[in-house]
């Protein structure tokens, strides 16, 4: 694209609308947000998970406390670490099956590969079970824990109320 074209395309992105969206408009009042006794029946609030319901969801599926806690970064964290240690246990050991067809010296090196990869798996499972118990736990915790950097060091402030 030449010099021209290119200045023509800055302008031409840069121009102001000649009309106004509704929600740029400054004149109207801003509506009542309702509340919850105002929400339609059709939405449901649930009860929040307790502690030992939400570590045995982890533990069956990990991820799922954390889900319903209302951790959904965590849960996918621990969806995701579940995937590659399932996919990399299977495929150790589709190689392992290769490499005793083939009477390589190398089976048991992948073997011990195998038996790594099951104790990550079984280890994701123990561990997001336990992170939920504590995270359902901590639910009420108050925010006002907070952590600065000072220099030289760190500063730890909380406020009691």
């Amino acid at each position: 694209m030449d010099v021209r074209g290119a200045l023509f395309a800055m302008l031409f992105l840069s121009a102001h609308p000649p009309i106004r969206l509704s929600a740029q408009d400054t004149t109207r009042a801003p509506q009542a947000v309702p509340t919850d006794s105002a929400r339609p029946d059709s939405v449901k609030r649930h009860a929040p998970v307790r502690p030992f319901g939400a570590m045995w969801r982890s533990m069956l599926i990990p991820g799922w406390g954390q889900a319903v806690s209302g951790r959904h970064v965590t849960g996918a964290v621990f969806v995701a670490w579940e995937g590659v240690t399932a996919m990399m246990t299977l495929k150790a050991r589709d190689e392992a099956k290769y490499l005793k067809e083939t009477q390589s010296p190398l089976l048991k090196s992948k073997r011990q590969e195998i038996e790594d990869w099951a104790v990550l798996w079984v280890f994701n499972h123990l561990f997001a079970g336990a992170e939920a118990f504590v995270a359902a736990h901590l639910r009420d915790f108050p925010p006002d824990l907070r952590l600065r950097a000072v220099p030289g060091g760190f500063a730890i402030r909380l406020y009691l109320r």
